[in-house]
C-alpha cells in the first residue's frame, strides 16, 4: 500500500456517535489468541514472496482456504473470484457468514494477501493475520448484517483484485449487492522496538464522489470508538488513500479502513519480516477489530437474548482473587457438557478442563487470566485473579 504522510491530531476522547461499551463484544474480543497471530504470521511469512499469479500466490490462496476451513467454515460459505494478470491467473477469496435479520446486506472485511519483493509479513500479512482472528472468533457469533470476509490478490499492481470484484461481483449480482460498510485492514505490523500503542482509522475524503463521504465519516468515528472501547490503544484520523477499499469508494459504496500509526521503512523490501514488526501490536488491532465488526454487523442480538443473560446470572466462579483452587457453580447445569478454559491476557492457552467443577490452580503463576466457561453455544469470560 503507497501512503501519503499526513499528520492528524490525537482523539483523545470519544467523539460524536459514541457507543455503549458491550460485555458481550468484549468477552468475544478478548478471546484473540497471540499464538495464533504469532502462527498465521510465521506461516505467512514461510511461504515466500507472493507475486500476483504466481505458484506462491496460489499457494497463499490455498493456505487461506484451509484456515477458513479448519474455523468451521464450509465449501459453500468460501467463494472464488478469478481474474488474469500478465497473462496468468490469481484470486480473491471470500467467505461469507449470512447474517439472521438482514441476510442480503453486508460488512465487508477485507485485506490483500499478495506481495511484492519480500515475504510481505507486514504489508498485507499483518492485515491477513487479523481478519484470519476475527473470522475464527465469529464464526459462530449470530450477526443481524451478512459479513463478508475477503482476501484480496494484485493489490500491488494497481487494486486488481478488488477492482476485479467490484465490477464482476458488487456490480454484476442482481440486484447490485448492498454492502453497508467496507473495512479495509492493511499494514497493521507497526515496528519492532517502537512504542506501538496508536493506530490511524481511515475515513473516505475524495471528491469523486463525495456523495458518501458523511457516510464514511460516521462509521470511521464509530470504529475509533470501537478501538478504544475494545482495546489499549489510542486512535489517529487520517484519510483513505490507495489500498482495496478504493474501487468500493469509486462505486459510491462506505468504507472505512485501519493503517499502522508507525509507518514501516521496510514495506516492499525483502526487510518486510516477522523479525521486523510488532505481533503484539497486531492482536491489540485484533481486539479492536473483533469489536467493531461485531458493533457493525450487530452481534448483540444472539449474545444478549435471555438464555445468554441467564447464563450470566446463573454461572459464578470463586474464589476471585484465588490462590489453590476455583470453583465453577451453574445453577442450571442439568448434567450438560461444559467446558472452562484459563488463557493469558495474550491468548495462551493455559488449562481446558471438562464437566469439572473444582478446578486446581495452585502450580500457576501470580497474575490476571481469562476464565472462559462454554456450556452448549453459549459461552461467558470473565477476568481472574490468581494470588
Amino acid at each position: 500500500m503507497k501512503r501519503r504522510f499526513l499528520i492528524s491530531l490525537f482523539l483523545l476522547g470519544f467523539l460524536a456517535n459514541s457507543q455503549t461499551f458491550s460485555q458481550d463484544y468484549a468477552n468475544i474480543s478478548n478471546q484473540v489468541s497471540q499464538t495464533n497471530i504469532n502462527t498465521y504470521l510465521q506461516e505467512f511469512e514461510a511461504l515466500g514472496v507472493k507475486t500476483t499469479g504466481s505458484t506462491v500466490n496460489n499457494n497463499a490462496y490455498i493456505w487461506l482456504k484451509n484456515k477458513y476451513l479448519s474455523f468451521g467454515y464450509s465449501e459453500a460459505d468460501i467463494s472464488k473470484d478469478s481474474f488474469s494478470y500478465n497473462g496468468q491467473t490469481s484470486a480473491n477469496l471470500i467467505v461469507t457468514k449470512q447474517g439472521a435479520k438482514y441476510p442480503n446486506i453486508f460488512i465487508i472485511i477485507c485485506g490483500h494477501y499478495d506481495t511484492i519483493t519480500g515475504t510481505g509479513t507486514n504489508d498485507n500479512g499483518s492485515g491477513v493475520s487479523v481478519i484470519l482472528e476475527v473470522a475464527r472468533l465469529l464464526k459462530n457469533v449470530p450477526t443481524e448484517y451478512s459479513v463478508k470476509f475477503i482476501n484480496f490478490s494484485g493489490e500491488e499492481q494497481g487494486l486488481l483484485g478488488s477492482a476485479h470484484y467490484v465490477s464482476n461481483v458488487v456490480n454484476a449480482t442482481n440486484p447490485k449487492m448492498n454492502i453497508r460498510l467496507v473495512l479495509n485492514i492493511d499494514e497493521v505490523g507497526g515496528i519492532k522496538g517502537q512504542n506501538n500503542d496508536t493506530v490511524t482509522c481511515e475515513r473516505d475524503e475524495s471528491n469523486s464522489p463525495s456523495s458518501n463521504n458523511a457516510a464514511s465519516n460516521n462509521f470511521t468515528q464509530q470504529l475509533i470508538n470501537c478501538v478504544r472501547l475494545y482495546s489499549p490503544l489510542k486512535t489517529n484520523q487520517s484519510y483513505a488513500y490507495a489500498s482495496d477499499y478504493m474501487p468500493f469508494q469509486a462505486n459510491g459504496e462506505v468504507i472505512t479502513g485501519l493503517f499502522e500509526y508507525n509507518e514501516t521503512p521496510y514495506a516492499h523490501t525483502v526487510n518486510d519480516k516477522y523479525s521486523n514488526l510488532d505481533p503484539v501490536y497486531i492482536y491489540n488491532i485484533a481486539k479492536a477489530v473483533t469489536g467493531a465488526v461485531q458493533h457493525f454487523a450487530v452481534a448483540g442480538q444472539a449474545l444478549g437474548t435471555d438464555s445468554a443473560k441467564d447464563l450470566e446470572a446463573d454461572f459464578r466462579v470463586y474464589p476471585n482473587p484465588a490462590k489453590d483452587y476455583l470453583q465453577l457453580e451453574f445453577t442450571n447445569n442439568n448434567n450438560q457438557h461444559f467446558t472452562f478454559t484459563m488463557t493469558s491476557l495474550t491468548g495462551e492457552m493455559i488449562m481446558k478442563t471438562e464437566n469439572l467443577k473444582k478446578i486446581d490452580i495452585s502450580m500457576l503463576p501470580k497474575g490476571v487470566y481469562l476464565g472462559t466457561f462454554k456450556i452448549g453455544a453459549l459461552q461467558i469470560t470473565k477476568k481472574i485473579i490468581v494470588e
